[in-house]
């Protein structure tokens, strides 16, 4: 794709790391932290609406406090609740600079889980849009549950995002973005490992994030959650309902202004033709998830083929779940193929695994649809 047409984009969202927020001594990097605000000042009044995914709160209360780590949850959530306050003040003490009005949102895994939150957060975002606002995202570290919640749930929950990367693609999912630029410390995607293997290629373009994509991952980012990876899987959902993605190097200097100048920077991540509706792309990334349904071979040629899941096709069900909530849908090899809004809850669900639709009332003493999950509210993963 012509470079020039990549980056014609009316609204974007750009994810500011950790390791692009702070110098070689672990505070933030003022500097550079101005230029990213200069440069999205300028697209601003150029016209462009821009979304901000921070990162940088905990580091900063760790550092206020003269701490070498944050082991623990109620530590991190401190160090949260101290540092955010300063982050926030950069960013609205920066663009005030410029005359623009910065605005805070702290998210957690729930505000996307819920739909009734989910579609309130996106009026709100998008109000302050038209406002000509600029929203400064974070994840909200002091109350988020996300840690309590895997302590007793372990394996079994599938959150929406822990990280920011998923955070980024989320918001850009929600808001329609045309763009969403992940600024991290490294150039963009590569052949291998750059730090292990000198004779690593920059890829410049890729058309899908397939599995062939996803295996040149490896590693997680020094200092930040995520890593190639994470930032692998958000370019894979952005470009699903037709977005386009950037990653590209953040301790270039002002990359965001050398981005929109049309110079050939990081990796380019294509939109795909598939143009998920917000409610597919809700039920299949945006929901935290513990109940699953394990089906057969058929089922899961039904699946593909955009059928709805009946209870013939199902073999087993995993953990409890009620009517209306988003589950997920695995093979007979537990692989993770699509999700789905369910019909029923788990105990019916397990009542008439295996059987025909036309018994479900018989089993039950109630019907109220022949399918476990109708096709209208299955994403295919």
């Amino acid at each position: 794709m012509d470079r020039q047409e990549f980056i014609n984009a009316k609204r974007i969202v750009v994810k500011l790391g950790t390791n692009v927020l702070r110098n070689d001594e672990g505070y933030v990097s003022l500097p550079r932290v101005y230029t990213f605000i200069e440069d999205i000042a300028n697209l601003v009044k150029s016209g462009k609406q821009v979304i901000v995914i921070t990162s940088g709160a905990v580091g900063l209360g760790k550092k206020r406090l003269g701490l070498e780590d944050t082991q623990g949850t109620a530590l991190k959530q401190a160090c949260a609740a101290i540092g955010q306050g300063k982050l926030m003040s950069i960013y609205e003490n920066g663009f005030e600079t410029y005359g623009l009005i910065a605005a805070q949102i702290l998210l957690t895994e729930d505000d996307f889980s819920v739909r009734e939150r989910y579609l309130s957060l996106r009026t709100t975002m998008s109000k302050l849009l038209e406002l000509g606002v600029i929203p400064v995202i974070n994840q909200n570290d002091t109350v988020s549950t996300l840690d309590v919640a895997l302590r007793y749930v372990k394996d079994d929950l599938q959150v929406c995002f822990s990280d920011n990367d998923k955070l980024s693609a989320l918001v850009a999912s929600e808001l329609d973005a045309d763009l969403l630029i992940i600024l991290s410390d490294i150039d963009g995607l590569y052949s291998d490992n750059p730090k292990t293997n000198p004779d690593a290629q920059l890829i410049k373009e890729v058309n899908k994030v397939d599995e062939n994509v996803l295996a040149l991952a490896s590693g997680v980012s020094d200092g930040g959650r995520g890593g190639m990876e994470t930032k692998l899987k958000a370019a894979k959902l952005v470009t699903r309902f037709g977005g386009k993605v950037l990653i590209a190097n953040g301790k270039q200097p002002y990359i965001i202004k050398r981005i929109f100048d049309g110079e050939d920077l990081g990796t380019m991540f294509l939109p795909s033709d598939e143009n998920l509706s917000d409610k597919k792309r809700w039920i299949g990334y945006a929901t935290n998830i513990i109940g699953k349904i394990v089906v057969n071979s058929g089922a899961k040629e039904a699946l593909f083929a955009e059928k709805s899941l009946l209870p013939i096709g199902v073999v087993e069900v995993i953990n409890t779940f009620k009517k209306g909530d988003v589950i997920s849908i695995l093979d007979e090899d537990k692989n993770e193929i699509a999700r789905g809004i369910v019909n029923y809850d788990s105990e019916s669900c397990k009542k008439v695994i295996g059987s025909h639709s036309d018994n479900i009332a018989e089993i039950l003493g109630f019907k109220n649809y022949d399918a476990i999950i109708t096709r209208d509210n299955i994403t295919i993963l």
